[in-house]
């Protein structure tokens, strides 16, 4: 089950969107708004799973409100418009439904939504990946090959044994994503596998050959490096 929020300015286009989601098994829409602030201020205490965010609304946009929460879910944007297809995609929405959206389109939308959210918050025990989303692609990355992470700007990338992938996703994020025990936080901009630590500095790793720098506020986390 995925819990939901809905978000329009229109309350017949809620309608459509509350009438759609009860017919999906596992999707449990929690909250309707008309007021974007009232559901910005009701998504900073009350996390879900997934958004179904119109676009253009009065005061503030769905893509404007997007990028101000802290911590994203995943969105299907819901719109009578064409041309922001692109942006949306490009802040990794998980599908973009033109109004008038049939059921059938609807509940497409939301079984793409419900895999994304199993390749991000499926826990096995022996689970040794994870699913990185690349354009339009998801790749499969083992914990193994990872060596380092660098931010870059709205962007992480891994740095792998053999190859690099980059991913749009803050680095605080993906931290969550990755075992406690095989890799720790060394600087605002990066996250080192432990068994990849070459040589401890004070101020600065080495990290299968890359020196990597160490900030202040994370020194104490080298005491996880044994």
């Amino acid at each position: 089950m995925i819990t939901a929020v809905a978000i329009d300015d229109e309350p017949l286009a809620l309608g459509v969107v509350r009438s759609h989601a009860a017919k999906v098994p596992f999707v449990d829409l929690k909250a309707e708004f008309t007021d974007a602030f009232k559901a910005m201020e009701y998504l900073q205490h009350n996390p879900i799973d997934l958004l179904f965010l119109d676009i253009k609304m009065p005061d503030i946009s769905g893509i404007d409100l997007l990028t101000c929460l802290n911590k994203k879910p995943l969105v299907i944007f819901t719109t009578a418009y064409t041309e922001h297809a692109v942006t949306s995609f490009e802040l990794d929405a998980v599908d973009y439904l033109l109004k008038p959206f049939s059921l059938a389109r609807f509940t497409k939308a939301c079984n793409k939504a419900y895999e994304l959210y199993n390749f991000r918050n499926v826990k096995e025990d022996k689970k040794d990946y994870l699913f990185l989303k690349t354009g339009y692609e998801q790749v499969k990355v083992l914990f193994d090959d990872i060596c380092y992470l660098e931010a870059t700007g709205n962007y992480v990338n891994f740095e792998l044994k053999d190859k690099q992938v980059l991913t749009r996703m803050t680095i605080s994020e993906v931290e969550g994503l990755l075992p406690a025990d095989k890799f720790i936080r060394i600087h605002r901009s990066f996250i080192a596998a432990v068994n990849k630590v070459e040589k401890i500095e004070r101020h600065q790793l080495v990290v299968n050959g890359a020196v990597l720098p160490v900030g202040s506020s994370y020194y104490q986390n080298l005491g996880l490096v044994k």
